[in-house]
């Protein structure tokens, strides 16, 4: 048996060996743990990244994919005369002339339709509301895809409208010596007025509302001394402008130029167009001027807009193409310019891509100008309707609503 002489000190030495090797145990343990750790995180972000790169992969190839094949459906006959015109509302089809006006779902079978007599038709849209009214008439119809909203009357002469999104209506009327901007609810209720001379403030050349038509822009022409100026004007019809002189907020003036376009394309941006420069404004209550984008001699031939991007068409004199279309995001910048050759007869911008077209042609581009498809339609269209699908389009004919898919 052995013998212990000093156990109080073998007793330490002991403990101070078993905490050694505890500690050492527990160390490692805690290192594995660690690494284990390690391990499953960088795992993770392999896997992550992985997903994320095929994510992106995919989407490029979704978004950047050439189409070769156009496959078409037969949809529901439709008639419309030859002074009827066809427009793409709510990603249905509104066909109106002097006769009356109706709406259309995707395949061609009627939703609703309303009967009137005039003699020159305008249609104004926004959103899902459309209003038509009679050039030098009395009388508008308000709209939207689901049926009526209402009619205003007018005592005086329409020589301009808009409608916001919600069926508001402004409009520019013709009296003696004075023109007259008369604010309407869709039921034809005066919401406000305001009256302009010549004289004073100048001849309102184009009026828009923005789509919640709380905020309206109007663009003066003022000749004086031989000298044309145009002021863009804007009135607030909400609690801000409550306190202001006939509403009006802000406004700028253009020695020298002539601004005949004004347009809103959401609830605090707009842009205005005249004969050598695009203007962008800011602003949901007191618009202020953003950026402005001077085009040169060039002549703008068309203008056309969604509520991301602003497009203007000039002719080309270059081998890059007949006509030259540049275009600018919501803050003025100039994020595209690309060339095509086909006479058009619209331009639309949808699900960030560019369709342009005529009776007997479609072109289909992505936002950096790349053509995504280009080919003929089987039939004469009047009417091409975007839909949430970017390969997949409404085709307004002359005797049916037919589907295009893009394969």
């Amino acid at each position: 048996m052995a013998e212990v002489r000093d156990f109080s000190t073998y007793a330490g030495k002991v403990n101070k060996a078993g905490l050694q090797d505890s500690s050492d145990r527990g160390t490692s343990y805690k290192e594995r743990i660690r690494s284990h750790k390690l391990i499953v995180f960088f795992r993770t972000i392999i896997i992550v990244a992985t997903i994320s790169l095929l994510t992106f992969v995919i989407y490029v190839s979704w978004r950047d994919k050439e189409y070769s094949e156009a496959v078409y459906s037969k949809g529901a006959p439709i008639t419309n005369g030859s002074d009827s015109k066809i427009i793409g509302l709510g990603g249905c089809i509104v066909q109106y002339s002097k006769d009356g006006v109706s709406c259309l779902d995707a395949n061609g079978q009627a939703l609703w339709n309303q009967t009137y007599e005039m003699q020159s038709p305008i249609a104004r849209t926004c959103g899902n509301a459309i209003a038509i009214g009679d050039y030098n008439g009395h009388n508008i119809y308000v709209n939207n895809v689901n049926g009526a909203l209402g009619e205003v009357e007018t005592n005086l002469p329409i020589r301009d409208f808009c409608v916001s999104s919600q069926g508001v209506v402004a409009a520019v009327l013709d009296g003696t010596n004075v023109t007259w901007i008369y604010l309407y609810d869709a039921q034809g209720n005066v919401l406000a007025n305001s009256k302009t001379t010549m004289k004073d403030s100048g001849y309102p050349l184009s009026i828009s509302i923005s789509p919640n038509g709380e905020l309206a822009c109007v663009s003066y022409l003022y000749p004086k001394d031989g000298v044309v100026k145009t002021s863009v004007a804007f009135f607030n019809f909400g609690s801000v402008g409550q306190n202001a002189i006939d509403n009006y907020v802000s406004g700028y003036d253009y020695p020298g130029v002539v601004v005949p376009y004004v347009q809103f394309m959401t609830a605090d941006k707009l842009f205005a167009v005249s004969d050598d420069r695009v203007m962008f404004f800011s602003g949901a209550e007191k618009p202020v001027s953003l950026t402005e984008n001077f085009t040169g001699d060039d002549e703008v031939r068309s203008v056309y807009y969604n509520e991301n991007y602003v497009g203007l068409v000039f002719s080309n004199n270059t081998t890059d193409g007949a006509y030259r279309l540049q275009v600018y995001n919501t803050s003025g910048n100039l994020v595209l310019t690309t060339y095509f050759d086909i006479e058009y007869s619209e331009i639309i911008f949808s699900n960030k891509q560019i369709v342009i077209y005529n009776e007997d042609e479609l072109i289909l581009k992505d936002m950096n100008g790349h053509i995504k498809y280009q080919g003929a339609f089987e039939n004469p269209v009047r009417t091409v309707v975007p839909t949430d699908t970017m390969s997949k389009f409404i085709l307004a004919t002359k005797t049916s609503a037919d589907t295009l898919i893009l394969k």
